[in-house]
């Protein structure tokens, strides 16, 4: 997403039907997004157990829930782009072992309440930003203490207030506006030719906003060194660079002050009996 002015706000759905069929090619196989996502892959490993039921909100083209389903995870992937949803169930039919742990559905995160609770979920993802397209995100906690279960693990990649990359990145080509977009709390983005506008919560807010159904048990930035997809500079978009920038971001994103100055957070939460 970037930012944009002077067209119509959409919602993130209908926005995000425009990109469905080229968003693996734009983020997933690139090599910032492939870093950056292996930093999330890693903290799954550690978060979800084989045989267990993930929900997971923002789904997209099904890239993270078809890497639970090879660790033995069944997963029910929602996402409000149709588009999204048809581009996975598309990559799905090829998977012949690991498609048949997921259930793919249509559904804005906004309505998980129409979800019935007859099964309840060992655990939540939600990866890259998708909660950053809900402003309420108190009724989403609701929503996701009523359908897991005590103990769950929570996983939440999204962005905050402050991208040392971003601000950086801008602020040297005097686009003032674009560094410090974030700091504000909500933006427009653009999402292919159209708009939609995000909100970019603080940590602590996320953490109170999903008290008390959950605890936050730990924060680590994810795209610290590793850079923004915007920034295409050759001398870094090389596969040494990003990896050692990778490998950098493992050893120094969680460290105080630093975790939360990545281009996204990764926050791990504890669904607690109440």
């Amino acid at each position: 997403m970037s930012f944009a002015a002077g067209l119509p706000v959409h919602d993130a759905g209908h926005a995000f039907d425009q990109i469905a069929g080229s968003y693996d090619e734009i983020f997933t196989r690139t090599l910032v997004g492939r870093a950056q996502r292996d930093a999330v892959w890693q903290a799954m490993r550690s978060a979800f157990r084989v045989g267990e039921r993930i929900l997971e909100l923002n789904c997209g083209t099904g890239e993270d829930a078809f890497f639970l389903a090879r660790l033995g995870v069944s997963v029910v992937a929602c996402d409000a782009s149709a588009r999204m949803i048809e581009t996975a169930q598309r990559r799905q039919s090829a998977e012949a072992n690991q498609g048949s742990r997921i259930i793919f559905r249509q559904l804005q995160t906004e309505e998980l309440r129409c979800m019935p609770t007859t099964e309840k979920f060992d655990g939540v993802l939600s990866n890259f930003a998708g909660l950053n397209c809900v402003r309420d995100l108190k009724s989403v906690a609701v929503q996701l203490a009523r359908l897991t279960k005590p103990g769950a693990s929570g996983l939440l990649c999204v962005s905050t207030r402050f991208c040392a990359w971003e601000t950086v990145w801008f602020g040297l080509r005097a686009s003032f506006r674009k560094a410090f977009r974030r700091i504000r709390g909500t933006a427009i983005a653009r999402v292919a030719d159209e708009r939609v506008q995000v909100w970019y919560p603080t940590v602590r807010s996320i953490a109170r906003s999903f008290s008390p159904e959950f605890r936050l048990r730990s924060i680590r930035a994810v795209g610290l060194t590793v850079p923004p997809t915007y920034v295409r500079a050759k001398w870094i978009n090389n596969p040494a660079t990003i990896s050692f920038l990778q490998r950098l971001d493992a050893r120094i994103g969680s460290a105080p002050l630093l975790r939360v100055l990545g281009d996204h957070v990764l926050l791990r939460f504890e669904r607690l009996p109440i």
